[in-house]
């Protein structure tokens, strides 16, 4: 497994890292398959990852005790660990000790070697300002219990720039890929934390699987440069291939993909210049499939409504991926019953609390409504 260094110190971190936000799952359901997500892990460390990230959220709730429990079998330095402060649970200043302390029980550890304020945004600066949060967490890193502290981030290069400039970090997570390079401006980003010293993690690098499933023509490009190489090793060397990257996060949920991933660490090889231009092709062709920004990391979830907001959105990408194939309206109108009439967009009753959680500022209430049009046409049409 490809390594990096942590700063100027001999901490070595695997380049891929583990993301506990997407583990597989007992059939339909949210509960995690315990047995089988152990299984994964297992060999993630057996091929040499040692990193591992969750959060007090992820799988509702459930991620932490998950990994928690499936890495209590190896020695406590043998893995690094990372979890994220909750800061919209966040109140009072006497909820940061205590949300951090439920964590350690919850993951069945002394310390975290990476710990984050959790998704910090321009309402979110004014939680950690207005509970000192930043200043209580140093406090605990003095203590012994946090490693390195840092933040993850889903917002503008301006308001990162103000918080790395206000406060002292030890890495920073972010959301970069080959999409969101220019689409959030990733480069600035990348750019910003590179200038201030600051190691990167990168998140959402196979955007929620987006760029694991490309449409017919971007498969296509990058299949006749490497038609070995999955649509998925593209998207991840492509995040591995900045120096300043210290690990590349993959929420896996079967082990194909966790052993594609372990293949394309395992041999690294950063992308050449011939390969950014075969990926400027493919991300051209990817461009005109118009799909919604979703990487379905579930933040915009429970709907009020019943609305299953990531699979409706999951299911109209999939359509506008299908452009051009006769069968895409046909196959859209099965997909859409499948999921359930009380889980369709036409619930949606535009109250905006999924967009006000949703990291990519995404118009949610809007494309509920232009897909429960979309669903009506198709209806129709068949």
């Amino acid at each position: 497994m490809e390594t990096r260094t942590y700063k100027n110190s001999d901490e070595r971190v695997s380049l891929l890292g583990f993301g506990c936000m997407r583990l597989p799952l007992v059939g339909d359901t949210q509960e995690i398959d315990v047995r089988y997500a152990e299984e994964m892990i297992d060999r993630a460390v057996e091929d040499g990852v040692n990193y591992f990230d969750t959060a007090y959220v992820y799988h509702q709730e459930k991620s932490e005790s998950f990994i928690g429990n499936a890495l209590a079998k190896y020695q406590r330095s043998s893995f690094n660990l990372a979890d994220k402060l909750p800061t919209w649970f966040v109140e009072k200043e006497s909820d940061v000790p205590r949300l951090f302390d439920e964590q350690l029980r919850r993951c069945k550890v002394d310390y975290f070697d990476y710990y984050l304020v959790h998704n910090i945004n321009e309402e979110r600066v004014k939680i950690v300002e207005d509970n000192r949060i930043y200043e209580q967490l140093k406090e605990i890193q003095r203590q012994g219990r946090i490693r390195h502290l840092g933040f993850s981030f889903h917002d503008r290069p301006e308001l990162l720039k103000r918080v790395v400039d206000r406060y002292d970090w030890d890495f920073t997570q972010i959301q970069f890929n080959y999409v969101d390079w220019e689409l959030q401006d990733a480069r600035r980003q990348y750019l910003i934390l590179k200038e201030k010293g600051i190691p990167v993690v990168v998140m959402e690098p196979v955007r929620g699987g987006a760029l694991a499933n490309l449409r017919d023509e971007a498969v296509a490009v990058l299949k006749d440069a490497d038609p070995n190489a999955s649509p998925a090793s593209w998207a991840i060397r492509y995040a591995a291939s900045f120096p300043e990257v210290l690990t590349v996060l993959s929420g896996m949920t079967e082990m194909s993909q966790l052993e594609d991933n372990l293949g394309t660490m395992r041999n690294f090889k950063p992308i050449s210049p011939y390969e950014h231009e075969i990926i400027g092709r493919a991300l051209s062709a990817y461009k005109l499939a118009s799909t919604v920004p979703c990487t379905s990391c579930r933040y915009c979830m429970d709907c009020p409504a019943g609305v299953d907001i990531p699979k409706v959105l999951m299911i109209y990408n999939n359509y506008c991926q299908r452009k051009g194939d006769p069968r895409n309206e046909m196959t859209f109108c099965l997909e859409y019953e499948i999921l359930g009439a009380e889980s369709q967009a036409h619930h949606c009753v535009n109250c905006g609390a999924c967009a006000e959680h949703c990291p990519q500022r995404i118009d949610i209430p809007g494309w509920m409504r232009t897909i429960t049009e979309l669903a009506k046409e198709t209806a129709e049409a068949s």
